[in-house]
């Protein structure tokens, strides 16, 4: 084996100066690391879990606007039903009209 240490499957012992693990390396560690950082990590989470709970009601929503738009739909449809009906209804008696005036004017 290598008397530098053992390598692991994510790292592997390389002997290139430039593609060593940065942690073994002091003068890059030192540097601080900023603080907003897990600031923006922990609003993102925030905002995740506030996405997170919205979520159902969103579905609500997008439910509630399916089913009115169905309703509105059925809603037309018995409009135009009742429409044809009362249309059939009104040329029945127009005809039944015209027959009672043509036997009126034979008479």
């Amino acid at each position: 084996m290598n008397s530098i240490g053992t390598g692991t499957i994510d790292r592997p012992v390389t002997r290139d100066p430039q593609k060593q693990d940065l942690t073994m390396n002091p003068s890059l560690t030192d540097t601080p690391v900023p603080v907003n950082v897990n600031a923006d990590a922990i609003e993102s989470r925030q905002n995740r879990n506030l996405a997170m709970q919205l979520i159902p009601e969103a579905l609500a929503r997008a439910h509630m606007h399916e089913r009115l738009q169905e309703a509105e739909s059925e809603r037309r449809a018995h409009r135009l039903a009742a429409a044809r009906r009362m249309q059939r209804r009104a040329e029945r008696a127009s005809l039944r009209a015209r027959r009672a005036l043509a036997m009126a004017v034979m008479q």
